[in-house]
C-alpha cells in the first residue's frame, strides 16, 4: 500500500516523503500553477517503469484529486537516484542528518 507523508505545505506547492508498506521508495514535490498541476518525483535507483506508474497513480489519486479536481494536466518529472541525506541549517551551522535517522 502506498502511503505519502506531508513534510511541507505552501498556498501553491506540497513535499511529500512516499513510503511503500514501510519502506522508503521516494518522495514527491507538488507545484498547482492555475489549472496545471506539475511534481519532480524522486524515486529509488531501482524502481522500474510500473513502480513508476503506480506512484504517479497513487499521487493523483490521493494527493491531485483532492487538492486540484478540475486539473487539466499533471506533469510528472521523475528522477531516480540513491537518497543521499537530508541536510539542515538550523543555527547558523551546516548539518547532515543520516536517512536512516529521518523518520
Amino acid at each position: 500500500m502506498i502511503r505519502f507523508e506531508r513534510e511541507l505545505r505552501s498556498a501553491f506547492s506540497e513535499v511529500f516523503t512516499i513510503f511503500e508498506d514501510d519502506d522508503l521508495v521516494g518522495r514527491i514535490d507538488i507545484h498547482y500553477r492555475d489549472e496545471d498541476v506539475h511534481a519532480t518525483l524522486c524515486t529509488t535507483e531501482n524502481a522500474n517503469d510500473e513502480q513508476i506508474r503506480e506512484l504517479i497513480d497513487a499521487a493523483d489519486e490521493q494527493l491531485i484529486m483532492n487538492a486540484s479536481p478540475f486539473r487539466e494536466d499533471f506533469v510528472v518529472t521523475v528522477w531516480k537516484g540513491v537518497p543521499g541525506g537530508v541536510y539542515s541549517d538550523p543555527e547558523g551551522e551546516a548539518e547532515t542528518i543520516a536517512l536512516e535517522d529521518v523518520e
